[in-house]
């Protein structure tokens, strides 16, 4: 818990409410003893503006999110998505992308991977949220064997090409390939698409993640960004991309029926994780899946300023799983 971050939150929730910042602390208290939800959940689902006890009920928690994570997702077959190599393995023909693993590629497999690129990225096969993820940029006759051992040494095993992003999406962040998080539900053999949203990188960073001060909006049925977009960092939203200038609020995401369609086939691959957050890249040629995550986001796809006023997520994964998640 960081206190600078709870002041925060609270200033943020009073400028917006008026509510006085007193009440605001006590009722964040009363959600995290009734609810099991933190000062930044509270500002993300906007209880301070969700009126009676029944919409409250509608927020799907992290104690929710983690209890379906238990009960659907095989913790036998997580290592398909935890270690990246190995996801990569499984999931090659959905890449788009050349990619080695150090531990078991050459010097001369490596040297060729390399040979007539400008860049590419390494990162460590374990690392989430951004982090162990580096750009490495190429110079004319780059030494591949002391690059080769340098990557060793700092045990980013994973190589891979650098993706080249569909200009509609580069136009909103041309900085960081900006990507889908599309997440997925499997029952009966029978795919849902749980929730779509869009994660764009803040223009000073290789990353759209948003631990590393990216935002994020929701994609409608439709293909569309459905509302400005929210950083958790400022706790701002943007109705324009601070960097680009480009309007979020109804601009349309390429190949996005197609996208849908490449995580229905995903989905299926290794049956036995039926609860996955995909992150979806958008090329010129279609989508791509850049790698799955077995503990999806619970927050974002519930932030109120996407919402409109729908309440939460619970009851649409409810009537997928049943009631307290009992129909698995």
């Amino acid at each position: 818990m960081s206190f600078d971050r709870l002041f925060l939150n609270i200033d943020q929730i009073y400028k917006q409410s008026g509510k006085a910042k007193a009440l605001i602390f006590l009722d964040m208290l009363w959600c995290a003893a009734r609810y099991g939800i933190g000062y930044l959940d509270y500002n993300v689902f906007g209880f301070a503006f969700v009126k009676g006890k029944n919409r409250r009920k509608t927020i799907m928690t992290m104690n929710h999110n983690m209890r379906l994570v238990s009960l659907v997702n095989d913790k036998n077959y997580m290592n398909a998505f935890l270690e990246k190599t190995e996801f990569n393995r499984i999931f090659h023909d959905f890449l788009g992308r050349e990619w080695l693993d150090l531990r078991k590629a050459s010097q001369k497999d490596f040297a060729a991977f390399i040979a007539g690129k400008t860049d590419f990225f390494a990162k460590v096969i374990d690392g989430c949220g951004g982090a162990g993820v580096q750009q490495i940029k190429l110079a004319q006759n780059a030494d591949a064997a002391a690059l080769y051992e340098s990557l060793i040494e700092k045990k980013m095993f994973l190589v891979e090409q650098t993706l080249v992003q569909h200009e509609r999406m580069a136009l909103l962040n041309p900085s960081s390939i900006n990507t889908l998080r599309i997440t997925s539900a499997l029952k009966n053999n029978e795919v849902y698409i749980m929730y779509c949203l869009i994660r764009v990188g803040d223009g000073t960073k290789e990353v759209d993640n948003i631990s590393g001060g990216g935002m994020y909006s929701a994609v409608d049925e439709t293909g569309h960004i459905s509302a400005p977009a929210f950083c958790d960092k400022t706790g701002a939203s943007y109705e324009k991309h601070p960097k680009t200038g480009q309007v979020f609020e109804g601009y349309a995401v390429p190949f996005y029926e197609q996208s849908l369609t490449l995580i229905q086939k995903a989905a299926r691959k290794v049956p036995q994780i039926r609860y996955v957050g995909w992150d979806v890249a958008i090329t010129p040629n279609g989508p791509v899946l850049i790698e799955g995550n077995i503990v999806p986001g619970y927050d974002m796809c519930q932030n109120y300023r996407h919402r409109g006023g729908k309440g939460g997520l619970l009851p649409e994964f409810e009537a997928v799983f049943g009631k307290d998640f009992s129909d698995i």
